[in-house]
């Protein structure tokens, strides 16, 4: 996950939603802008972007909701079959 918060805040935000995953800061908004997700008014667009092992980009989920990311996510993992590229990962493995 990447957001343009500082690290403190990114910090409290992974600690009140006991996140099991890391957290990118950019604040200078510069990764941001690389991946052509920085809105006008200079927030990070919630998109999902599927990057495999070799780093190249096998889709770009520019509809994301909170609400259902997750299990959105699995489905697309398993469906560009990128679980399979995580060593030892399997779609179940994820799902926990």
């Amino acid at each position: 996950m990447a957001s343009t918060d500082k690290p403190e805040n990114n910090k409290s935000f992974a600690e009140k939603n006991e996140a099991s995953f890391p957290i990118l800061s950019d604040p200078s908004k510069e990764m941001c802008e690389s991946y052509g997700v920085l809105a006008t008014w200079g927030f990070a667009q919630r998109w999902t972007y599927y990057i495999d092992i070799d780093g190249v980009v096998r889709m770009i989920d520019k509809s994301v909701s909170p609400r259902t990311a997750g299990e959105e996510l699995v489905g697309h993992l398993e469906t560009l079959e990128l679980h399979r590229s995580m060593p030892g990962a399997s779609a179940g493995e994820m799902q926990e």
